[in-house]
């Protein structure tokens, strides 16, 4: 609908994974996973809601995994703290502030630690949501000063940074064995 999601695509066939655009309620039939890309979170939320897709998205979310960057991430929380407008899907209990770590000229690359990868990550955040807070149920992968950056919950990874705009496939990969396991 909008976002990056074209270098969540490119990353994706690079791998190897059959992938296929969600545009329409029809489109979350036969896939396995979904990627809910970065973006503008409250643009996100209105296409959602105007093409009809947030029950449609619901109900998939109840079957099967789920990854969200940036915006994605925002669309998945349970508590925005700086929006009235966005109608989130209540996946992860945090509490994440659209933005948190500046505007698009405070964006910035950082190479972080990530749980289970033996490199580090480099991280690009553009505009990227600021985690406040989470439940004891969302377990913290990555922080960044003290602020959780990649957080997981069963089924559900969320990344506050973007991925996709590196070379770098681990995090696509360990999406993809997330909802290998979850079959």
């Amino acid at each position: 609908m909008q976002g990056g999601y074209q270098k969540h695509i490119e990353i994706l066939l690079d791998i190897g994974i059959d992938v296929k655009k969600v545009r329409y309620a029809n489109d979350l039939r036969d896939i396995d996973g979904l990627i809910i890309p970065g973006g503008e979170s409250t643009t996100f939320s209105k296409l959602i809601q105007k093409q009809n897709l947030h029950k449609k998205l619901l109900e998939f979310i109840e079957k099967k995994p789920i990854y969200g960057t940036c915006a994605g991430l925002i669309l998945m929380s349970n508590n925005i703290s700086n929006s009235i407008s966005v109608k989130s899907f209540n996946v992860f209990d945090i509490t994440v502030s659209r933005n948190g770590w500046g505007r698009q000229i405070h964006s910035f690359i950082e190479e972080v630690d990530i749980n289970g990868f033996e490199q580090k990550f480099k991280a690009v955040f553009i505009r990227a949501p600021k985690i406040l807070d989470s439940s004891k149920d969302v377990e913290i992968l990555s922080t960044y000063m003290d602020s959780p950056i990649m957080i997981k919950k069963g089924k559900f990874l969320g990344t506050t940074f973007h991925p996709e705009l590196t070379n770098d496939t681990r995090i696509h990969e360990y999406f993809i064995k997330m909802i290998e396991n979850s079959n």
